[in-house]
């Protein structure tokens, strides 16, 4: 029996791993490990399983760190993406309605007049038959449109919406009020598209309303007296009628007094 036999010595073992038989040029099957290689590898295994689990350990945690980093970033762009493409989303909208009302708003303009002429006419008695049913369709879709007239008689005066074209003073209004509407108002939504024309009246003064009294009380007397005063001159008449008998310039016989000293004037030469 050789010493390998009976196992006293361990040789070198040689194996050959290589997948195609060099002599057949066939490929070889896999074999299977022998019991020796298991038991010998099994402690370089159990050493290495030791270490490994400390070392990923610290690089698993590591890298949890990296990806949540990575995902709150993506998270804050994702986030920050979503409110800017909302906001977009309601300018555009917000435009969108602003360039339609813009556009309605042009058009209801250019009808006013229009509207203008149905309310003369319908004023006047004229709007009967085909005209009055095409102009009540006309106003109808125009009020669907959104569109408003205002403007009444006795609405208090406010210059925002009402355009001032007469003035005047009354003592029947506590405030400036619109006494009469000279041409109606239109608005859509907020927007004016014509001011109502009226004319406004203020409430009047007592310092006024007494001047007013006493201006015409003075005109009053004034033209009464001039038609009881009579001119007096030279007509040579008194008060009663008769002629008078005194010469003119003389009340006090300083005429007299004149003549004589007229009459001495030529022998005051010797």
């Amino acid at each position: 029996m050789t010493t390998r036999e009976n196992g006293s010595e361990q040789g070198p073992v040689i194996r050959d791993n290589r997948k195609i038989d060099p002599e057949t040029g066939q490929v070889r099957e896999r074999a299977m490990p022998e019991p020796g290689d298991i038991l010998d590898s099994a402690p370089e295994q159990q050493k290495q399983a030791g270490a490994e689990p400390k070392e990923d350990k610290g690089a698993v945690d590591s890298r949890v760190e990296e990806l949540t980093r990575q995902l709150a970033e993506r998270t804050e762009d994702l986030q920050r993406l979503q409110a800017e493409y909302a906001n977009y989303r309601k300018r555009v909208e917000r435009d969108r309605a602003a360039v339609r009302e813009l556009a309605v708003a042009s058009v209801l303009t250019e009808l006013l007049p229009v509207l203008d002429d149905i309310g003369r006419a319908r004023e006047h008695g004229e709007l009967v038959g085909g005209f009055a049913k095409v102009s009540e369709v006309l106003e109808s879709v125009l009020g669907k449109l959104g569109l408003e007239s205002f403007g009444t008689k006795g609405d208090p005066f406010d210059p925002t919406v009402h355009e001032a074209l007469m003035h005047s003073y009354s003592s029947e209004v506590t405030e400036t009020t619109c006494v009469e509407i000279l041409q109606l108002g239109y608005r859509l939504g907020d927007r004016i598209l014509r001011p109502a024309r009226v004319a406004v009246a203020e409430p009047a003064e007592p310092e006024q309303d007494a001047t007013s009294a006493a201006d015409a009380a003075s005109s009053g007397e004034s033209s009464s007296g001039g038609s009881s005063e009579t001119p007096s001159g030279g007509s040579g008449e008194s008060a009663s009628g008769e002629p008078s008998s005194q010469p003119a310039g003389s009340g006090d016989g300083s005429g007299g007094a004149t003549g004589d000293d007229s009459a001495k004037a030529p022998g005051s030469g010797d």
